[in-house]
């Protein structure tokens, strides 16, 4: 088994740090920002980025999208910008399903602009009454005479106000259908959303009557789910690889505050307490990213079958950095504590991430299931095989 990461993805890494680089002098503006940043955008439609969420067909840089290259762009640019990483992400979030089940007219319309960035995606499912539980959405579309209608409402969505279209999942006869609805679409209003701990690009999503085509339906009449669970499948492993780039990040300013801050004459890493915290981060740092990319390299080759190794990684990733990013402002006493110090923001940008893209509680639920599952059929491979 190799534990490096290939070449080209090297490569991609090198890009990415190339990137966050040159915004890096934006990032405290940006992070404070609940609107694009207009330097962000910029900097990532010129480095060609974003041509790594959609498939080569469309302008992409592979046949389809590769998690691990995503995983591995989203772990550098996160210790850098929280809303860099999340412009950088929501690409290819908003827009997979479209790529996977749209038909060629609308995929040919909408996928080369999210490859260049002309337009921002965005993907509307939780509702102000579902959230996890997508099954019990009340967001319809009904038959209206000739035409369908859609009606119901979107909550937290993400590029929201900024997106040129949302990937809208909806009930439809007994199912769910996916359906594409641009930003302009007469009856749609956005609103919003409440400010949270980290600012983030978020909007309330309003559909009074909007009228969809048959033609923006993406996939089959009640097969929408399957294109969200798909998108999980890919993406959700680079949430953590997002959050192994912001332990790292807070992990090395607690290093360097350690290492040259001294106290009771001596620097504070070489007391106890401090080397205790340090190496205990680190170790669960490294065990991290190394989790993160097998369920990365798994996803790229099965996403579907992988789906729990990916929530693995999300899960231990996710908590991983809440932790870091904890003991790094305790390290770091007073200084940590700093609005907008580096710190300071990567502690509040860590909480989000417990939570969006499935919940601690809830991705336990389902591993849970998943080993239940396999060791009661016979199926030891549901934690040796996988090895593979």
């Amino acid at each position: 088994m190799a534990f490096e990461l290939d070449q080209q993805y090297l490569d991609l890494r090198d890009e990415a740090i190339a990137v966050a680089a040159a915004a890096e002098p934006f990032a405290v503006e940006a992070d404070a920002m609940s609107t694009v940043h207009e330097g962000m955008r910029k900097i990532l439609a010129e480095s060609g980025l974003w041509a790594l969420t959609v498939p080569a067909r469309w302008g992409g840089r592979f046949e389809s999208v590769d998690p691990l290259a995503v995983c591995v762009v989203r772990e550098v640019l996160m210790g850098t910008s929280a809303h860099l990483d999340s412009l950088f992400a929501l690409q290819g979030i908003g827009s997979f399903g479209l790529a996977r089940a749209g038909s060629d007219e609308l995929r040919d319309e909408w996928l080369p602009k999210v490859s260049s960035g002309e337009v921002l995606a965005g993907l509307g499912l939780t509702e102000q009454e579902a959230g996890s539980d997508l099954k019990n959405i009340v967001t319809e579309v009904r038959r209206d005479g000739e035409r369908l209608v859609l009606n119901g409402n979107k909550s937290f969505i993400s590029n929201g106000g900024a997106a040129g279209f949302y990937c809208v999942l909806a009930q439809e006869g007994q199912g769910q259908s996916l359906f594409l609805v641009p930003a302009d679409a007469p009856g749609l209003t956005l609103t919003p959303t409440p400010e949270i701990i980290a600012p983030h690009i978020l909007a309330e999503l309003a559909f009074d009557n909007v009228e969809v085509y048959e033609g923006n339906r993406i996939g089959e009449i009640g097969k929408g789910l399957e294109h969200v669970l798909a998108t999980l499948a890919v993406f959700r492993v680079s949430v953590a690889g997002a959050s192994v780039g912001l332990a790292q990040a807070a992990l090395e300013e607690a290093a360097r505050h350690a290492g040259t801050r001294v106290q009771f004459g001596r620097p504070l890493a070489r007391l106890g307490a401090v080397a205790d915290m340090l190496g205990a981060s680190w170790s669960e740092l490294e065990a991290a990213r190394l989790l993160t990319y097998k369920a990365a390299d798994m996803a790229r080759v099965d996403p579907a079958a992988s789906l729990h190794f990916s929530s693995m990684a999300k899960l231990v990733a996710s908590e991983t950095a809440g932790r870091i990013t904890d003991r790094a402002v305790q390290i770091s006493g007073r200084f940590g504590l700093v609005r907008d110090s580096k710190l300071e923001r990567l502690y509040r940008q860590a909480r989000p991430m417990r939570i969006y893209e499935g919940s601690s509680e809830i991705l336990r639920l389902g591993i849970s299931k998943a080993l239940v599952g396999n060791v009661v059929a016979g199926h030891a491979g549901s934690t040796e095989g996988q090895r593979r």
